[in-house]
């Protein structure tokens, strides 16, 4: 019995000690950590912040009429150029039966006193020739008739301008005729033959029959988050890009930026404005959705490294790369940090540019594995 233990005993000693041998065999057997390295290179390093919005025109004017009516004819399609006073449209009017029936009874009652002032100034004429009146009175009888005439003239106009939106000697000033106010492109023509349109009041804005601009300014207007508003200020330059014109880069400079902010999906967004500087060889349509690259701060032709190579000491918070002094041996050095992009950073002092930087955080092949 003691024999047997005694075995036992001996064979679990000569395993764990097998065991122990190949253990400590593959451990040696293992290849040693082997660390690349990187040197700095220079760079132009900008730092920015992204806005998103829209190219849009920096006047545009809505043309509406003075007075209601349906669109007769259009003169006038998107993208036509036009000065100001050109012809857009002509409004044929539909009358209010309540307006014209008013003008109607004024042009008989007109009649009325024309009639009446007629029949005094011819009996005034013949008391006159007899010398029974002075001729004070006489003139008296024809300014009175004059008046009539007038009055009369005048109510027939009245009639034709509630009729027909015109009368005779106007033209060019009738309110039928929509001309343009300012010298630019017809950007839309929201209208068509036989639309109705209402006039344009204290009351109501009225039915925009053009939109016209100057596309040669134009503007990008878009929106920042209130995380980003408080690093931006005006006159900042701006890098515009419009996803329907591939690579093509519009400068523009930041001029506007909202007191307010307001909620938009649960975050507050503060609108911001920039003039851009157009390129006299591409035509921005109103409207294309754009990108602006706000530049916050910019250095050019400086010392930098990727920022994934900067380690930073847990008790000082400062930043340090590990420098090769030999093969596969590296000293701590402090650096000085500059601006980063997110990607490379500006390294101010601490590294030249021979320098062999360790590449600590490198993701190994196997941690991909499985």
């Amino acid at each position: 019995m003691k024999k047997s233990v005694t075995i036992i005993i001996l064979v679990v000693i000569f395993v764990t000690f097998g065991g122990s041998m190949y253990y400590l065999y593959q451990k040696n057997e293992q290849d040693p950590i082997v660390y690349e390295t990187e040197k700095p290179t220079t760079k132009t390093i900008i730092k920015k912040t992204v806005a998103t919005g829209s190219i849009l025109p920096l006047e545009e004017v809505l043309i509406k009429p003075n007075i209601s009516g349906v669109i007769e004819e259009i003169f006038v399609e998107g993208g036509d150029f036009v000065k100001s006073g050109d012809l857009l449209a002509k409004i044929k009017v539909v009358p209010n039966l309540n307006a014209l029936n008013d003008a109607k009874n004024s042009i008989d009652e007109a009649k009325i006193a024309l009639d009446d002032q007629r029949r005094n100034f011819d009996r005034q004429s013949s008391l006159f020739n007899k010398g029974v009146i002075s001729k004070v009175d006489l003139e008296r009888a024809q300014v009175s008739y004059d008046q009539a005439k007038q009055a009369y003239s005048a109510a027939n106009k009245r009639y034709d301008i509630v009729k027909t939106g015109t009368t005779r000697g106007y033209g060019n000033a009738a309110n039928t005729l929509i001309r343009s106010t300012v010298t630019g492109m017809v950007l839309e023509v929201p209208v068509e033959v036989g639309n109705q349109v209402i006039e344009s009041n204290n009351f109501n804005e009225g039915t925009t029959i053009a939109a016209i601009a100057d596309v040669d300014k134009m503007i990008f207007e878009g929106k920042v988050d209130e995380s980003e508003v408080g690093k931006i200020k005006e006159d900042l330059p701006l890098e515009i890009t419009v996803g329907a014109l591939e690579d093509i880069t519009f400068d523009a400079i930041l001029d506007y930026i909202a007191p307010k902010g307001n909620e938009e999906n649960g975050a507050i967004q503060f609108e911001i404005k920039g003039t851009l500087k157009k390129q006299d060889s591409v035509f921005i349509r109103a409207g294309l959705s754009a990108n602006a690259s706000i530049i916050l701060d910019r250095a050019d032709s400086v010392l930098s490294i990727k920022e994934a190579l900067v380690q930073f000491d847990p008790e000082t918070k400062k930043p340090f790369l590990e420098v090769a002094t030999g093969d596969q041996q590296f000293e701590k050095r402090d650096i000085e940090l500059g601006i980063s992009d997110g990607i490379f950073v500006e390294v101010k002092s601490g590294i030249g540019k021979e320098d062999e930087i360790k590449v600590w955080n490198e993701v190994k092949p196997d941690e991909f594995d499985g």
